[in-house]
């Protein structure tokens, strides 16, 4: 421990820590652009500069480590106007935009300018050159508004290990592009929207849907309009409207689709159910008639992007079944019978935590009999734009149930939403349908945890099973980088492209360092409170597999609930592209 002074006032803490970090604790206020908790500290942007007795210039609060005997002042004249000016030559080459711009409300930048009261001292640079790429039906950029501070390329790069953007040209036009300046789709882009999640302005946002489904909520033309929520959405929307993180709502998230105008509601842990029902007895199978080993999940669409774009000699080895989302409104043909009108005439939206699902949704293998399953996608961000522009009132909403038949789930569907959830979900089912018994402890506290990769062993009473958990995808390469080289092996493995999970994907922006362990225990609450917490016990799903499925794993499973991959990497893109130019004379 060491002793400092801020604003006057002696604190102990803790060695090693910076100014910033320890501030924050101590409830101080510092303001940041670049800085994230997430990543390491570059000191770019220099908004977070502080007074240090002995040093003749502003030191910047994020890369400063606290020494013994250090007078620190966060608050002289000298500070605001440094602070102040800096925004000033952050706005000088920023668009004033911000009635059209998609993160209005929300925008780091936008909040510092009204504390600190900026102006327009320097004006607007008219020359700067539009980089605006709409290519991804996932991600969208408008680098006109890029201030410069690198989160996009450092999430990219340090922690998801994708490498897809790099700062180029030099000065005020220095920007995070693409190789070769390329379209992002056109990349080995997952879809993961990690540099989305950390953009603190408006220069990479989700593909915007909420605006049309408004629309169209108010001008339903005899449609059907259903919402399915995934797990993670209920423990974090709370936070859009200044709830505790970690608040559980689904009741409220319940009613907020309804006044939004929503016909139905239903739950997209019953979708997860379903897959564990599928996947589990798809591990058994190749577990006992034989398989490819290890089994990887497929429920996270930014994973299966990196697998088809970079490790596409996996591909065998991803499980068939379709995540929660797809599977839920796969069954569409189910519910719509059960609800009187025509699959055709439903609107399927997804209410998701994940900007990967928006692709996903495109994605051909999952038409089912002529219709695309799920029709739109809006991430938890885009839900809260929805609920504010309308003027609901979120917190004094009241509790409400999910529609049935689709809206009954298990804990463990619940538990799809943090890492290692559907590692251990799957486990409780595959291990009493392979053993015949049952299970002598439901949590299986070896998966859970946020560290990076994660390996533990079960024992099936005849085998014992060697399982893995990975989240965030620069873990995933490591880890698929070893089963290669044989330096390790397993039977099942579970990887989210997010840290976290789910819980920290196309969440609320947080700069709380504890956001994720939050969401996580409040995950892991549900499936505690809940009276089921086996996928094959929840009778919603017994009832579906006996009046339209049949059997787990079967044909009619195949049809509805299983996909297929597809060889996406660049060699493969590049075959395609030669052979397309050789049939058409190059023209």
């Amino acid at each position: 421990m060491v002793t400092i002074y801020i604003n006057g006032d002696k604190h102990e803490v803790e060695e090693g820590k910076t100014i910033l970090e320890v501030a924050s604790q101590l409830g101080y206020h510092i303001p940041t652009l670049c800085h994230h908790p997430e990543l390491q500290p570059i000191g770019a942007c220099r908004i977070c500069v502080v007074e240090v007795e002995g040093f003749k210039t502003l030191q910047p609060a994020c890369t400063t480590k606290v020494a013994d005997g250090m007078v620190i002042r966060t608050n002289t004249e000298r500070v605001e106007n440094a602070v102040k000016l800096n925004l000033e030559l952050v706005m000088a080459n920023h668009p004033h935009e911000c009635m059209y711009c998609e993160a209005d409300g929300r925008c780091e930048l936008q909040k510092l300018v009204h504390m600190y009261d900026v102006q327009p001292t320097f004006g607007i640079s008219v020359s700067f050159p539009k980089y605006i790429d709409t290519s991804s039906p996932s991600i969208h950029r408008d680098l006109t508004k890029c201030i410069k501070c690198q989160r996009c390329v450092r999430v990219c790069s340090e922690i998801q290990g994708m490498n897809i953007y790099s700062m180029i040209e030099r000065g005020y036009e220095t920007v995070p592009e693409t190789e070769f300046g390329l379209p992002v789709y056109e990349t080995n882009c997952i879809s993961c929207g990690q540099c989305a999640y950390l953009c603190p302005v408006g220069a990479i946002y989700e593909a915007p849907t909420w605006k049309k489904l408004l629309h169209m909520l108010e001008n339903k033309n005899g449609k059907v309009f259903i919402a399915q929520t995934a797990p993670s959405v209920r423990v974090a929307i709370g936070e859009e409207f200044g709830m505790e993180p970690g608040t559980v709502s689904t009741g409220k998230m319940v009613a907020a689709l309804r006044r939004l105008g929503f016909d139905y509601v239903f739950d997209t842990n019953f979708g997860a159910d379903l897959t564990i029902m599928e996947e589990a007895h798809e591990l058994l199978h190749r577990l006992t008639k034989g398989g490819v080993l290890p089994m990887f999940t497929s429920c996270c669409p930014g994973w299966v992007n990196m697998v088809e774009k970079e490790f596409p000699e996996f591909i065998p080895n991803l499980s068939t079944t379709k995540s929660p989302m797809q599977i839920m409104s796969s069954t569409r043909e189910y519910f719509a019978k059960k609800l009187g009108v025509a699959p055709e005439n439903i609107v399927m939206v997804a209410v998701m935590p994940c900007t990967a699902k928006k692709d996903e949704i495109e994605r051909s293998q999952h038409v089912v009999n002529g219709i695309k399953v799920t029709d739109y996608v809006i991430t938890t961000r885009e839900f809260a734009k929805m609920l504010k522009l309308k003027g609901i009132s979120f917190v004094n909403l009241p509790e409400e149930k999910h529609d049935s038949p689709l809206g009954a789930s298990s804990g463990a569907g619940a538990i799809f939403g943090v890492t290692g959830g559907v590692m251990e979900a799957a486990l409780r089912t595959a291990y009493e349908k392979f053993t015949g018994e049952k299970l002598p402890r439901l949590v299986f506290s070896e998966v859970r945890g946020l560290d990076g990769i994660r390996e533990a062993e079960v024992d099936f009473k005849t085998r014992k099973l060697k399982v893995a958990i990975v989240n965030g995808t620069g873990n995933a390469k490591k880890l698929l980088k070893e089963i290669k080289e044989g330096k390790r092996n397993y039977d099942f493995v579970e990887v989210m492209a997010c840290m976290g999970g789910c819980i920290g994907g196309g969440q609320p922006k947080s700069l709380d360092p504890d956001i994720i362990k939050k969401r996580a225990r409040a995950i892991y609450s549900i499936d505690e409170m809940s009276v089921i917490r086996r996928s094959h016990e929840n009778p919603e799903i017994i009832q579906l597999y006996e009046e339209f499925i049949g059997e787990p794993n079967g044909h009619i499973a195949h049809h509805y609930l299983h996909t297929y991959y597809t060889d996406r990497s660049k060699a493969k893109r590049r075959q395609e592209k030669s052979s397309v130019e050789k049939s058409t004379g190059g023209k």
